[in-house]
């Protein structure tokens, strides 16, 4: 009960901070919900900072730990908080690569960059034909209030030309498309080399005499703790990995920002490394050797690099059939193999040929990569900044 009174406060309070002068550059960003420093969010702000416009630009980010690393010179605030409310109502630019809650309404002169967070394969929003999430209360409600959210929205970055047409028409998107790959990417472009890959595995702590398997799964919308965090589920034995792969591998767990979990894997001796929420999934695409995922978007980021990738779907069709359905056929166009057991896995690992799927990886690259350059930042930071100054 206090805390809806307070919240109530907050928000009254809000409301007579929009009438503030309006700082055309000031720029909010958020990513993952502010549950991390990544996303292309980072990436957008770290190229102002390599530009020296962090000097010229009042930067803040958005997060849950303001403890957070952050380069350069950028504010961190809390989540909630009274400078957060302040900031969104002041701020000439926001940049988010998720949505920001409803009540907070986008003031006249404010520039809303959505970058988003990955090419779709499952169904977006007004595309969805069912709802399984938490705290939502049915489809329609859950539609209406994303096209509420989507109408603030000015811009909104695109990776390639079927992710263009799906958002648009997803999100009943009316603002300008920019379709100018993934910021967040730029680094497969940069880093893709040894002395970098090196430097990376140092600070990491990722050992440099095995092969690194990164493990990157969605989440499941009908799994959760609450309506803020999701559970990871998947089944795993993690004995049998462990007892097949140990000589020769380690696995990096890496989970969804929406996920909560703590799995205690200490006894399998450094096996198994789970990758904290800060640690941007870019760095570990570049450390690893082969991605295992399901129906993420991370396949279209790393297949950027074109190393193998192995799609561990055991529960494909009740996630197609009842979760969410598919923008394309998956089992055609997934470029390596599809398997539903662990055991599978163990074998496809161990005798895995990449020219077994040469032609579905071209295909799935030409498709999937064609605004892909490296330059996508220094893009998207001439745009914000020429409107920072008008």
């Amino acid at each position: 009960m206090l805390r809806k009174i307070m919240k109530k406060g907050i928000l009254a309070i809000y409301r007579i901070l929009r009438f503030l002068p309006l700082q055309k550059r000031t720029i909010c960003f958020m990513s993952n919900l502010g549950r991390s420093y990544g996303g292309n969010p980072k990436s957008i702000y770290e190229e102002m900072v390599r530009e020296g416009l962090d000097q010229e630009y009042r930067c803040i980010f958005f997060l849950e730990d303001t403890n957070t690393p952050i380069p350069g010179i950028a504010w961190k605030v809390k989540l909630s908080r009274f400078r957060y409310y302040y900031f969104l109502a002041v701020a000439g630019i926001w940049v988010s690569d998720t949505r920001f809650p409803n009540y907070i309404k986008k003031r006249k002169g404010v520039t809303y960059l959505q970058t988003w967070h990955g090419t779709p394969l499952k169904k977006l929003a007004l595309d969805m034909t069912s709802l399984a999430m938490a705290g939502e209360e049915t489809l329609d409600q859950y539609k209406e209030e994303f096209k509420k959210n989507s109408a603030t929205w000015d811009y909104l970055i695109s990776q390639n030309p079927f992710s263009t047409e799906t958002f648009k028409r997803a999100f009943d998107f009316q603002g300008e498309v920019l379709e100018y790959g993934y910021p967040r990417n730029d680094v497969l472009f940069q880093k893709n080399n040894s002395y970098d890959i090196d430097q990376i595995k140092k600070k990491l702590n990722i050992p440099r005499d095995k092969k690194i398997i990164l493990y990157a799964p969605t989440w499941r919308d009908n799994e959760y703790h609450d309506k803020a965090n999701y559970k990871f589920n998947a089944p795993l034995d993690y004995d049998y990995l462990y007892e097949q792969l140990k000589d020769e591998y380690v696995i990096l767990l890496k989970y969804h920002y929406m996920v909560r979990e703590k799995l205690s894997l200490g006894q399998y001796r450094g096996f198994y490394k789970v990758v904290e929420q800060e640690i941007d999934i870019s760095e570990l695409y570049l450390v690893s050797d082969m991605l295992i995922t399901d129906y993420s978007s991370v396949m279209f980021d790393y297949s950027l690099l074109y190393r193998p990738m192995l799609f561990y779907v055991y529960d494909l069709k009740e996630y197609e059939e009842k979760l969410r359905g598919f923008y394309f056929d998956f089992v055609e166009e997934a470029p390596g193999p599809l398997f539903t057991s662990v055991g599978e896995l163990v074998s496809m690992i161990k005798n895995y040929y990449p020219e077994d799927y040469t032609d579905k990886y071209k295909s799935f690259c030409d498709k999937y990569h064609s605004f892909e350059n490296g330059n996508a930042a220094k893009r998207t930071v001439r745009l914000l900044t020429a409107k920072g100054m008008k």
